[in-house]
């Protein structure tokens, strides 16, 4: 299943397309939530690889709007829950990830992305 978590890692690589290829935008996709258990600890350590404002603007793709627009410089319970839910719990079942720069388009699948790329595209 693509989670915002994994989602947040990932780039186009379509040859030649070497600006704005991060973040893939979410298109047409259908979301299932799925309970998972909170560990605050990893969510804190997650912080620093995150880019805040891509998974802001993701999870305002798929339909959440729990989090600031800006990161807090300090994160109560209540923000860690709701990022907890917003990595962990919102599951891209279908739909595709878009290019912003090439508009390559890498569909997802029940739940899988397929960000394999033909010959020609590889760089």
């Amino acid at each position: 299943m693509v989670r915002l978590i994994t989602h947040n890692l990932l780039a186009c690589h379509v040859k030649g397309c070497t600006t704005n290829n991060f973040p893939l935008v979410f298109q047409d996709v259908q979301v299932e939530l799925q309970e998972a258990e909170f560990n605050p600890d990893f969510i804190r350590n997650m912080l620093s690889r995150l880019e805040w404002t891509a998974l802001v603007n993701a999870a305002k793709q798929v339909g959440d709007t729990s989090l600031p627009l800006e990161q807090p410089d300090m994160m109560d319970d209540e923000l860690l829950q709701k990022l907890h839910h917003v990595l962990m719990e919102i599951h891209v079942t279908d739909g595709a990830m878009v290019c912003q720069n090439c508009n390559h388009t890498y569909p997802i699948s029940n739940g899988i992305p397929n960000m394999l790329l033909a010959e020609h595209e590889i760089g």
